[in-house]
């Protein structure tokens, strides 16, 4: 089942960046070989920029939760993750970092780069999209759609999976220590509610 996700998603990703594609303009015509206002230089990023085994932590409405997964940039130059959408969620991009000598849970500063050729891992503990306040609950089994915001103004959708995990007693509650590492979560400037 993972690879057949895995195949999905991919699909999605490749059939979105063709649909921008066919929208835009020839960057051909301008000889500058860069992008012109078209959909040309974004969709390849689009398309290039792929989430591998996504999953998300199934939760109860209203508490915070999180979505993992593998996120692999197939071109020769680096792409960032601005920001994270979902309609499940208001979202933001987190990290774990040490403060005062404890590691804590904050938003991420400049978003995720994914270097040329390489991945990035958003997994518990670590990196992660963070769903802030769900409206209703995300069980075990359901599909949840995202949409990853590039820097370069791309659009990347793909579905995760919820699945129940226990991890290492994160909670993801606001100002809450996480039981086995004490890892308190930083207070957020954010506007989400």
């Amino acid at each position: 089942m993972k690879n057949t996700l895995s195949m999905v998603v991919a699909a999605v990703g490749v059939v979105a960046a063709l649909g921008l594609a066919g929208c835009g303009g020839s960057n051909e015509a301008s000889g500058s070989g860069k992008p012109a206002g078209s959909a040309a230089g974004p969709s390849a990023s689009a398309a290039a920029l792929t989430m591998k085994d996504p999953w998300v932590k199934a939760a109860p409405a209203g508490e915070m939760t999180a979505a993992f997964g593998v996120l692999t940039n197939g071109t020769a130059a680096d792409i960032t993750v601005v920001s994270a959408e979902s309609a499940a969620s208001p979202m933001e991009l987190h990290e774990m970092t040490m403060k005062d000598g404890q590691m804590v849970m904050q938003p991420k500063p400049g978003g995720f780069v994914i270097k040329a050729g390489g991945s990035h891992e958003l997994s518990p503990g670590g990196d992660h999209l963070m769903l802030m306040k769900p409206a209703k609950a995300i069980e075990a089994g359901d599909e949840v759609a995202f949409t990853l915001k590039l820097a370069d103004g791309t659009a990347v959708p793909f579905t995760a999976i919820a699945k129940p995990f226990a991890g290492a007693g994160e909670s993801y509650a606001p100002d809450m220590k996480m039981p086995s590492a004490g890892m308190p979560m930083a207070p957020t400037t954010s506007s989400a509610p």
